[in-house]
């Protein structure tokens, strides 16, 4: 399997939730297939040079989360059953995620809340045409 994660260790966002979001990801936008098998912890911790143990944290949570299974022997799987529904609230989960540390990045640089909903407007007008709207 072609290196599909990776991690920062200077991003001040713990490594196992990095890997969480990103598996979550790759199953929201079909890179992940259900039934598709995760790289085994041993494998990933080697290939992102980290702890065996913070993989295994990101594979229980993403197990708890209804995302992946993990059998005995066998390894992990992105899960086969409701992979619509996990998919979209997996990738409605990593948007918020992603959407709360931008807030709470403006809200450290000492903006105020108009300014970052402004900063916000600016962007969905770049990302998302007026003919959007219709939806």
């Amino acid at each position: 399997m072609p290196a599909l994660f990776t991690v920062d260790p200077h991003t001040g966002v713990p490594i196992y939730l990095q890997l969480t979001e990103q598996v979550k990801r790759s199953v929201a936008l079909g890179v992940l297939s259900p039934g598709e098998q995760l790289p085994t912890v041993k494998q990933l911790a080697s290939d992102l040079i980290v702890n065996p143990n913070t993989v295994a944290r990101a594979y229980r949570e993403l197990e708890r989360d209804g995302v992946i299974e993990t059998s005995v022997g066998r390894g992990s799987f992105v899960r086969a059953d409701h992979a619509v529904d996990t998919a979209a609230t997996a990738l409605s989960e990593v948007a918020a995620s992603a959407l709360n540390t931008a807030v709470r990045e403006s809200k450290s640089m000492g903006l105020r809340r108009k300014q970052t909903v402004e900063i916000f407007h600016r962007a969905l007008d770049q990302w998302y045409p007026p003919s959007d709207d219709k939806e």
